[in-house]
């Protein structure tokens, strides 16, 4: 599976710095993503990260590739709330790229009640 991830650099997850939160979601997600064999995929060569932080930097590429990837993963709705708010239409158009969007904290919590 080919997948990409999303960081949101700006928010302090949980009580955490905004370091912690960072480290907190790549965490999080790589181990997600080793577990469950997903490749994590860069559209843009010029990229520093693996990952992408802002929503309409990913929406610009994809725009651009014109390709269908197998999962989008994030941490929790928190971190990609503010874009899905302010710009539902942007959202909508981002998902048509996935098959799958990943929320991390989601499949915890189903982890969490299939084990209880």
């Amino acid at each position: 599976m080919k997948g990409i991830y999303f960081i949101n650099d700006r928010i302090q997850l949980n009580g955490l710095s905004i370091e912690e939160s960072i480290a907190l979601q790549e965490n999080s997600i790589k181990q997600y993503m080793t577990s469950r064999k997903i490749q994590s995929v860069k559209l843009n060569p010029y990229q520093l990260n693996d990952y992408y932080t802002i929503p309409h930097a990913l929406l610009y590429d994809l725009k651009k590739d014109k390709m269908i990837f197998d999962c989008f993963i994030y941490y929790s709705e928190q971190v990609m709330e503010k874009f899905i708010y302010t710009y539902p239409a942007k959202w909508l158009i981002l998902k048509s790229f996935f098959k799958e969007m990943i929320s991390i904290e989601k499949q915890n919590d189903l982890n969490i009640q299939k084990v209880i």
